[in-house]
């Protein structure tokens, strides 16, 4: 992969102040409230299963849609993250201890909601020698053994501080979807995501496919952080350099006033001219919308990018 010359920040002194003040959403992005019974009984397993999910804690704006489904991304190894990103809401500071038997109770919950898919995630902890890569595949293991039908897909953190070998740990344990999330372009990581690298990042996903061909890998980042264009369709070439199969573009929503600011509400036609030209630097499946998130539509999106693999496999055999 090519060097990139990094760009300097368009609004270096909006990150993480406490006077960010938050713009009104467009009609485009706005949700309706949770209310549902699917809701309420998803919320439940959650809870009865003692159960972190990143819909709460990122205050995801699909929850509704998703939860009333039955669809809820859980997130293991607690609710404390090592990181301090400027976009995300979830907790910084000293996380507990690894709970052994949280993979499975993830598992009964899997089964228990009948997910034929499912999304699992996690904190950044820095705090552990392999990062949590053990934790992973534990919890990896436990679904397959209690849902052999359900598909998995996991989002993981960037193992930035540890030995290189404990991807091997996740890898081997076949999850069906690697996701690892760039986030945004690599000219805001000093202020949106500081304690990553941009190129590690773009590694980790080349990696996982050097060692597993056949797994499908994914990357999402969001649009309104204040990038532009050229550097968003130079991201999409980096992800395609290191293979992945799946991009995500969705639009970030600042969480709360000391948060990073929303730079502008990218409009749907402008996702809609993302999509299309991701399509044409060859990636599987692309999902391109104001309210596209990770795990949104994920298990959907999952039986298309198989259909998508067949098709240009068809396509390479004539």
């Amino acid at each position: 992969m090519r060097d990139l010359k990094i760009p300097e920040s368009r609004h270096p002194e909006k990150a993480h102040r406490a006077d960010n003040a938050q713009p009104k959403k467009p009609d485009w992005i706005r949700v309706k409230a949770p209310t549902s019974k699917g809701y309420q009984e998803t919320h439940k397993i959650m809870r009865e299963h003692k159960l972190v999910t990143v819909c709460e804690e990122a205050g995801c704006p699909n929850a509704g849609e998703c939860w009333s489904q039955g669809h809820a991304t859980m997130m293991i190894m607690g609710e404390i993250c090592t990181r301090g990103c400027t976009f995300c809401n979830v907790a910084t500071g000293r996380p507990d201890d690894l709970d052994v038997f949280e993979p499975g109770r993830v598992a009964d919950a899997v089964q228990k909601l009948g997910l034929n898919h499912v999304v699992i995630t996690s904190v950044d902890r820095d705090d552990l020698e392999d990062g949590g890569a053990e934790h992973f595949a534990m919890t990896i293991r436990a679904i397959r053994k209690r849902s052999p039908g359900t598909t998995i897909e996991i989002l993981t953190p960037d193992f930035l501080k540890c030995d290189p070998s404990v991807l091997e740990v996740v890898v081997e344990a076949k999850p069906d979807v690697f996701n690892h999330n760039l986030e945004t372009v690599p000219g805001l990581y000093p202020e949106v995501r500081p304690g990553a690298r941009y190129f590690h990042s773009l590694r980790l996903l080349q990696r996982v496919k050097e060692l597993d061909p056949t797994m499908f890998t994914k990357s999402g980042i969001m649009v309104g952080l204040g990038e532009d264009k050229q550097a968003v369709h130079q991201v999409m070439d980096d992800m395609r350099a290191a293979d992945i199969d799946f991009l995500t573009i969705g639009q970030y929503l600042q969480p709360t006033p000391k948060h990073h600011a929303v730079d502008r509400f990218v409009h749907p036609d402008e996702f809609a001219a993302y999509e299309k030209a991701a399509y044409g630097k060859g990636f599987l499946m692309v999902s391109a919308t104001p309210l596209t998130r990770s795990s949104y539509h994920a298990g959907d999106d999952f039986a298309r990018l198989r259909e998508n693999r067949l098709k240009k496999l068809g396509e390479t055999a004539v």
